[in-house]
């Protein structure tokens, strides 16, 4: 009969290690939801997708629930609705916002990406190409008030070109349509994201004579934001979502365009594996991704500048206002 009792509490024993081992596995196996919005889906957000794939948010404990809301108005309404937890859109949205009056202000915490993703593209070949030779030209821009504009407008004037006086520039085409209309219409001169750009030269319908971002310096283009009271309540969750994208970043820098091609490809099922491949390179090359998630201040403040020179600054926001670079800090310190 002891040996009975023995036997039972032994059996017992071993059932409660199970169940706590059970419960303890289940814990720690859980996973932190995020609604991350991102305002295109582009090759320029290359880090972004390498994250994704190489599975760096899962060794954070985190599950990212990704949209594209194809716009930065959406994005922003997104995000300060509540309807995603970060977004991934241009920081000149953040300062839009702020001048509104928002009682939580929206605050870039992560950047992705460093300079311009456009580049200068031409209907005809030059061999020695100069910004003068766009004067008097036909020349399709960007979206008036959004960054590849302010920043394509920027460029040529640090050239001693006046975009509204020296060329025939037409702003009136939306984002989408902007490379047909350069294939179809007289324009002789475009502003390109990739991986239009590469396919353009790859089909002869046009010649990739400058890269915007190697001319207009780093500003924080595209960077990871969320509203300030998310921040607060979640900074353990910032600070895992900042880390698994750091590791992209270093990933990135240490990989041949090729290898990042290969990875990100499910995000651009439609594009040859070729295309991507020369695309990230000339984004490296141009070294269009930071390298680092930190936003400082120079780049906030030539982005100021940028949106300043094109009349669009609505209030000078100083960089502590908007810019929590602690997170990002901490990280790479590590």
């Amino acid at each position: 009969m002891k040996s009975a009792r023995s036997f039972m509490a032994v059996v017992c024993t071993i059932l409660m290690v199970l169940i706590l081992g059970a419960c303890s596995n289940s814990s720690s196996n859980e996973k932190t939801s995020i609604k991350l919005a991102e305002v295109t889906r582009s090759i320029f957000y290359a880090p972004l997708y390498v994250a994704l794939e190489n599975g760096y948010f899962e060794e954070e404990g985190l599950e990212v629930d990704l949209t594209t809301t194809w716009g930065g108005d959406k994005t922003m309404t997104s995000l300060v609705s509540d309807s995603s937890d970060i977004a991934l859109v241009g920081s000149e949205t953040s300062i839009y916002v702020h001048s509104q009056g928002a009682n939580d202000p929206v605050i870039n915490f992560a950047q992705l990406t460093q300079k311009d993703g456009t580049f200068l593209v031409s209907k005809k070949a030059h061999d020695n190409f100069s910004w003068n030779d766009l004067k008097e030209s036909n020349f399709l821009g960007q979206r008036k008030g959004g960054m590849p504009q302010m920043v394509g407008e920027y460029v040529l004037k640090q050239n001693g070109i006046d975009p509204h006086q020296d060329l025939n520039l037409s702003q009136n085409i939306d984002f989408g349509n902007i490379p047909s209309a350069f294939q179809t219409g007289d324009y002789e001169y475009v502003q390109l994201f990739e991986p239009t750009a590469s396919k353009f030269e790859k089909q002869g319908v046009g010649h990739v004579l400058a890269s915007f971002g190697e001319a207009s310096g780093k500003v924080p283009y595209t960077v990871f934001m969320a509203k300030q009271s998310f921040l607060e309540d979640n900074s353990e969750t910032a600070e895992k979502f900042t880390r698994a994208i750091y590791k992209a970043q270093q990933w990135v820098e240490s990989h041949k365009g090729k290898e990042v091609a290969e990875i990100i490809q499910p995000y651009f099922e439609d594009i040859e594996l070729d295309i991507i491949d020369e695309s990230v390179e000339r984004y490296k090359n141009s070294e269009a991704y930071a390298l680092d998630p930190v936003l400082d201040e120079e780049e906030w403040n030539n982005l100021k500048d940028i949106m300043d020179e094109a009349g669009e600054l609505p209030e000078d926001v100083k960089h502590e206002t908007l810019v929590n670079t602690e997170i990002a800090e901490n990280i790479i310190n590590e």
